[in-house]
């Protein structure tokens, strides 16, 4: 099968991926990106355990084509760490899926992240509803998405230079 060539910035990278036009956005992550914080969970879109945030709003990788995303800025749980003076500072939100115990068996929290991220994006300040309507895509088999839901609604994010 003849690979086409697509161009994606993922986490703030630009790359240009050999992709087979059958693949789909999860598995040209984890292989031709070597990006596997994305995981495979059903890979039909039931479960959010894929979820990216593609052009800022979130989607299941397992239900994109790769060649969908061509061209498209593209979002990762590896992208949500940043690397400052030789020292890895953690978003906010993992920060606080860590304080208020929000990762059981941690699978599924990727796409968790993600999808809260990109709500956090677009509303720095969600009700518990708004959280609980984001996330609700993502199954977690170890908790019962309280602690998710806390960790969400108590996290400061910056939104240009203040922190809300």
């Amino acid at each position: 099968m003849v690979k086409r060539i697509i161009e994606v910035t993922i986490n703030g990278e630009r790359q240009t991926l050999a992709v087979e036009p059958f693949r789909t956005l999860l598995d040209v992550l984890r292989t031709a990106a070597g990006l596997t914080g994305t995981k495979k969970g059903c890979d039909v879109g039931d479960c959010g355990a894929c979820t990216v945030i593609m052009n800022g709003q979130p989607v299941n990788a397992c239900l994109v084509l790769g060649v969908e995303a061509d061209g498209a800025g593209l979002e990762t749980g590896e992208g949500l760490a940043t690397v400052t003076e030789a020292r890895l500072k953690q978003h906010p939100l993992q920060t606080n899926f860590l304080k208020y115990g929000a990762a059981q068996c941690g699978f599924c929290t990727p796409g968790i992240l993600m999808a809260a991220k990109a709500l956090l994006d677009q509303n720095p300040r969600p009700s518990e509803a708004e959280v609980r309507v984001a996330i609700a895509g993502n199954i977690c088999r170890c908790t019962g998405f309280a602690k998710i839901v806390a960790a969400i609604l108590n996290t400061e994010i910056e939104v240009g230079s203040r922190q809300i």
